[in-house]
């Protein structure tokens, strides 16, 4: 087990570059309150959305440039040919299966209320930064709680919002207090999460079933209609399917939507916990990574254990890559990005 120590949250980042012309970002407030939109060179791009009915705070939809959503519409806009399974998986969203032994995954309206006592909750209690520009910022706290609202860590988020003509990039930069001794017990459900839109699922043509460690069975139906054309690719060569469980610096989700092809890649930092992560990356559309589920990853060969003692603090950094265009974005690029944004402490 390993105990990681953080002082404090550092936001002095240095913007990603482009070899095309930068888009000014516009962040704004909605006057509803519970929302943030991200505009760039002025059309939308996400929302970061947090109202406390919500399990957790997401950002939801993501577009591509050319305006394509490459998140899945259900549950809060279900769109046509979208699966209804796993109601938690909401935009793109970061959380854990076992937190001392309560459940932030899996956390949905669809669980019952007699079982919500085995689930956690991540509740946003203000925004503590906005700014627009070259780059465009979304910094929050949120307290990860029980269902007495007990505290279990406090979270310090900040967004990095960037793009071009045809690419969208965003930092996400978080630091987790514990308000009391805490631990992650390893688990596959974690910990950086996205849903993609249907076109990007890869194509199965039978029913499948997936287990959480409470024992819920979740069949997600087979999708061959010859909309879903999606494809896994990692830095280390692992294709489809073969992408799940296995370690890579980054990952790349990509197909065709329309006329363009779009690609979606997560990419992991070096000073993450147990880098580089383990991709918890399905088919049907979950594509997750998550360093702290290696006991199943590995067959029972080796597990990672977080602990925090109280006043101890651990952070995240991922960068989430948006493109379209002609071709999906290559190797070389998707390195130039990786090698830039380890560069960012």
């Amino acid at each position: 087990m390993k105990t990681i120590f953080l002082c404090a949250l550092v936001i002095c980042f240095n913007a990603p570059t482009f070899g095309q012309h930068k888009e000014k970002v516009q962040v704004v407030k909605d006057k509803g309150g519970d929302k943030v939109n991200v505009l760039i060179g002025g059309k939308p791009f996400t929302t970061f959305f947090y109202p406390d009915t919500l399990e957790k705070p997401v950002l939801y939809p993501i577009r591509a440039a050319n305006g394509t959503v490459v998140t899945r519409g259900y549950p809060l806009n279900p769109q046509p040919g979208d699966p209804t399974d796993h109601p938690h998986h909401i935009g793109l969203w970061f959380n854990f299966e076992n937190v001392n032994g309560l459940d932030f995954w899996n956390n949905s309206f669809a669980i019952p209320k007699e079982r919500k006592h085995l689930y956690g909750w991540i509740k946003t209690d203000r925004i503590l930064e906005t700014s627009s520009g070259d780059k465009g910022v979304v910094t929050y706290h949120a307290n990860w709680t029980n269902q007495n609202s007990d505290v279990l860590l406090e979270e310090t988020t900040r967004y990095e919002f960037s793009g071009n003509d045809h690419q969208r990039i965003i930092d996400r930069f978080t630091v987790l207090k514990a308000k009391t001794e805490v631990k992650f017990t390893d688990a596959k459900d974690g910990l950086l999460g996205l849903r993609v839109a249907h076109a990007l699922e890869i194509p199965a043509k039978v029913d499948k079933k997936f287990t959480d460690d409470k024992g819920i069975v979740t069949v997600v139906k087979s999708n061959a209609d010859s909309i879903a054309n999606g494809n896994y690719l990692t830095s280390e060569g692992k294709e489809g399917d073969s992408a799940w469980s296995t370690r890579a610096v980054w990952c790349k989700m990509y197909g065709k939507i329309g006329a363009d092809s779009i690609s979606i890649a997560i990419i992991d930092h070096p000073k993450n916990p147990n880098y580089p992560t383990f991709w918890h990356a399905r088919g049907y559309g979950l594509f997750a990574a998550n360093p702290l589920g290696e006991k199943i990853f590995t067959n029972n060969k080796s597990e990672t254990n977080l602990t925090l003692k109280k006043g101890d603090s651990v952070s995240f950094r991922y960068r989430i890559v948006v493109d379209n265009g002609k071709k999906t974005i290559g190797r070389n690029e998707l390195e130039k990005l990786s090698k830039e944004f380890a560069k960012l402490q």
